[in-house]
């Protein structure tokens, strides 16, 4: 699935394309994704300027001159397109402009798109109990120690908790962990705050990474102008079980609620 670094990168590779332009025919090539497209999606969208983009969590934003942000989410296998030669059959929302044509194209159709008065993005129910974002201001080893206060479930399940931090995904909280040197498994509320500190860092530190790699090229996941993402190259545990540790341990592999953990028991804590 597209993580966070994956949609930023994807936001950052349609901003040239997209800020300032108007949009000028919108096309569906089916009724739905996850769940049904917006009813009036194209009539709302044709004729509105896109005024700026963002991200929000794992959700991409357009917003336009109307009033309305366009959100999109990636799922398991959504990209964009840029400017395709053709269009296929999983390419199931078009947007023209006069300049470019763009295809969000949705293999599995795991993604959505919606329509939200860009004034109430707030309160929309998906954003409405959304921690703070890992690379932004609010995150903070004072957050996380309040969030993790007598809590004895495991760090890991916690930092996956969309109300705790937004965004952050396996791959890069198990990246994270070993940065800050943390076991998974140990119980969030009896990590000190000076090990809260190095883990705030060394979130930003893989999130940055990867979006400077272009993401992770898990699967089907490629940037809009087609370039797959390098960051899986970079890893440096995950999906690395059985393998040396840089402290001469080795790398360990478990399971937790169908996720795959990876981690050196040797040198986290």
């Amino acid at each position: 699935m597209p993580e966070l670094p994956e949609v930023e990168t994807t936001v950052r590779g349609l901003e040239p394309v997209l800020q300032g332009a108007t949009i000028e025919r919108v096309a569906l090539h089916r009724a739905d994704l996850r769940r049904p497209f917006p009813e009036g999606l194209g009539q709302r969208l044709t004729g509105a300027t896109v005024t700026s983009l963002g991200r929000r969590a794992k959700y991409g934003l357009i917003d336009t001159n109307r009033g309305d942000t366009l959100i999109f989410h990636l799922g398991m296998s959504g990209r964009w397109r840029i400017d395709p030669e053709e269009i296929g059959k999983h390419d199931h929302l078009v947007i023209e402009t006069a300049r470019h044509r763009l295809a969000l194209n949705d293999p599995r159709r795991f993604g959505s798109v919606d329509l939200v008065p860009t004034d109430g993005l707030a309160d929309w129910p998906a954003f409405k109990a959304l921690g703070p974002e890992p690379l932004g201001p609010d995150l903070t080893a004072k957050h996380l120690a309040e969030a993790f206060k007598g809590r004895s479930a495991p760090i890991k399940v916690l930092l996956l908790d969309q109300r705790i931090v937004a965004g952050l995904g396996n791959i890069y909280v198990c990246e994270a962990l070993y940065l800050a040197r943390i076991a998974p498994t140990r119980a969030a509320g009896t990590v000190s705050r000076a090990k809260l500190e190095k883990l705030v860092m060394a979130i930003r530190e893989v999130l940055e990474a990867s979006i400077e790699a272009g993401g992770s090229s898990l699967r089907d996941y490629a940037r809009p102008d087609g370039e797959l993402g390098y960051f899986a190259k970079q890893f440096l545990v995950y999906g690395r079980g059985g393998e040396k540790c840089g402290c001469g341990g080795l790398v360990e592999r478990r399971v937790d609620g169908g996720r795959s953990t990876f981690w050196c028991p040797a040198c986290q804590k």
